[in-house]
């Protein structure tokens, strides 16, 4: 591995933790839009918080993020012949529509359609927890 691509990987691992503290905090946020959507105030201030998260800090996060890992990929390609490397890119399809869910869920709530009920925003709001667990361990505890 050359130097260069210790720099690219950890701009990436610290691209995806930006990601991934909007990816945590985007539905929590939904959680409490839909419990305080009868207070205008609040809703406005909401509106602005994920406003903010999604374009401010997720987007150009999971922009980086994705740039980088392909470029590894680029240098490294024997990375795509491992079975890990498959698994996790899996996850990351599934985050990448996550992220997508998340912006279309905030323009519904903009419309004033609340489609999602505060229950189902709390339990949402654990997929990329589930996602990390089988990205982290298929990277770290992986048949070489």
């Amino acid at each position: 591995m050359t130097a260069n691509y210790l720099w690219i990987k950890s701009f990436h691992v610290i691209a995806v933790i930006a990601w991934y503290a909007g990816l945590f905090y985007i539905f929590r946020l939904y959680v409490y839009h839909v419990q305080k959507r009868a207070d205008p105030s609040v809703v406005a201030t909401l509106e602005v918080m994920e406003r903010r998260l999604l374009r401010g800090i997720m987007m150009p996060a999971m922009l980086v993020s994705i740039s980088l890992g392909a470029t590894m990929l680029y240098l490294q390609p024997a990375l795509l012949r491992m079975p890990w490397m498959h698994m996790k890119l899996g996850a990351i399809v599934l985050l990448l529509g996550y992220h997508g869910f998340a912006s279309h869920t905030r323009k519904r709530f903009l419309a004033g359609d609340y489609f999602l009920s505060e229950k189902a925003c709390r339990w949402i709001n654990e997929a990329p927890t589930v996602l990390l667990f089988f990205i982290v361990i298929g990277v770290i505890v992986r048949k070489p």
